[in-house]
């Protein structure tokens, strides 16, 4: 049997387009069961306070050993964690934590995933994202072996400014290598 597990970001929840379409992708090229772990709570100012960002790992890491806690994990063959954002580091940490044998799509992951030394993976950064430093997430790629893809003018999101046409071609990019991705199977 196969999982796909999906950990959104502060303000990206599971049905934005990222997320809601790596699910049905996952879907499509045949795991069994998902699981969207839909954590609150968050403050406002998460990225701005001193202590914000830290605050909202620690919120999203009890409630996602809450939601995840029933899980068999050796009932699955193949398990992915999809994530995004402050999402790839709860997954990185999560799967650490709890010895989870498992693959990765990380949507605009933090320099925090690193941290928790990452199971293989695939990558997308955009080159505007204002809460990363590129040139330090392209070096922790390269030190890690992990494969990424950079997303031109891209935001947080993934996403250019004013501009939908670029962001349905990009979009359908990034699906089409998380698809090609996910048929590939197990670790």
């Amino acid at each position: 049997m196969k999982l796909a597990v999906f950990f959104p970001g502060i303000g990206y929840h599971c049905d934005k387009p990222l997320l809601y379409f790596s699910r049905e992708a996952a879907v499509e090229t045949g795991y069994d069961n998902y699981i969207n772990v839909n954590y609150t709570g968050f403050r406002k100012d998460a990225k701005q306070a001193a202590d914000g960002m830290e605050v909202a790992f620690h919120t999203a890491m009890e409630q996602t050993e809450q939601i995840l806690s029933d899980v068999d994990w050796n009932e699955y063959d193949d398990i992915v964690f999809i994530s995004k954002s402050i999402g790839t580091a709860i997954a990185a940490s999560y799967a650490k934590e709890h010895n989870i044998r498992c693959r990765n799509v990380y949507y605009t992951p933090l320099e925090r995933t690193f941290e928790f030394n990452p199971q293989p993976g695939i990558a997308f950064t955009g080159t505007k994202d204002s809460w990363v430093n590129v040139d330090a997430m392209i070096a922790l790629y390269l030190q890690n072996h992990m494969p990424y893809h950079i997303i031109e003018n891209a935001n947080h999101s993934l996403e250019v400014k004013d501009d939908v046409i670029t962001n349905l071609g990009n979009l359908k990019k990034i699906m089409e290598i998380t698809r090609k991705y996910l048929k590939a199977g197990s670790v």
